[in-house]
């Protein structure tokens, strides 16, 4: 019965996860689109624009460094642990909270505030769903334990002063520098950004959009 049990868990948890990779997909295709038919009313090079973009790829080293830093607790122990020590003591959903960061941070690479925040929220919003799915998973393998963490411990908001943490910690190496290196991918929004603009100043794309 126990090997049951733990068979039904992992499909439920692939099935949230090919959720979240879908959402995930989903954000890189709108933020393409945004690019590619909107720009800045801003103008360029008076400083604005590039102080936006600076403050979004500081959003995106934050978000490398803060879902690696995530990895060292959780990876590879999603089906087996529950785990609420380090970031996982201030919010419920760290990696999480650092991929809106990130995704924040890409939209700002178009020098658009607007665009910035309108993904951001996005995203915000269809983790939200996500985190539902997961909670009523956990809710059903770990009982009372999940309703204590679920009711003193903030969904995305985190919560700086509830922090504990463990003295010891045993990391999984692949698992964290897999992590790093799926989070490098928000790092691809510069070039891109870049590209798409080029495309738009020679009269490849149209510019349908000027946001601030």
């Amino acid at each position: 019965m126990q090997s049951a049990v733990g068979i039904w868990n992992f499909m439920k948890i692939a099935e949230v996860q090919t959720t979240r990779k879908w959402i995930l997909g989903g954000s890189i295709a709108i933020s393409v689109l945004m690019f590619a038919v909107t720009n800045s009313s801003l103008e360029r090079g008076i400083g604005v624009d590039k102080l936006i973009e600076w403050a979004g790829i500081f959003a995106i080293v934050v978000c490398i460094a803060g879902r690696t830093w995530c990895s060292l607790y959780i990876g590879g122990r999603k089906i087996e642990q529950f785990v609420t020590v380090g970031p996982y003591s201030v919010v419920r959903n760290p990696l999480y909270v650092f991929s809106i960061i990130g995704t924040a941070g890409a939209g700002a690479q178009h020098g658009s505030w607007v665009v910035a925040l309108v993904l951001g929220l996005l995203v915000l919003a269809l983790f939200y769903a996500v985190t539902l799915q997961e909670e009523r998973l956990l809710a059903e393998r770990y009982g009372a334990a999940f309703a204590a963490y679920k009711a003193s411990v903030p969904r995305l908001l985190p919560n700086p002063g509830l922090w504990r943490d463990n003295p010891t910690l045993t990391i999984m190496p692949p698992k964290v520098l897999r992590t790093f290196a799926d989070a490098m991918f928000f790092l691809l929004a510069i070039p891109l950004s870049d590209a798409l603009e080029h495309f738009q100043q020679i009269g490849v794309l149209p510019v349908l959009f000027r946001l601030p």
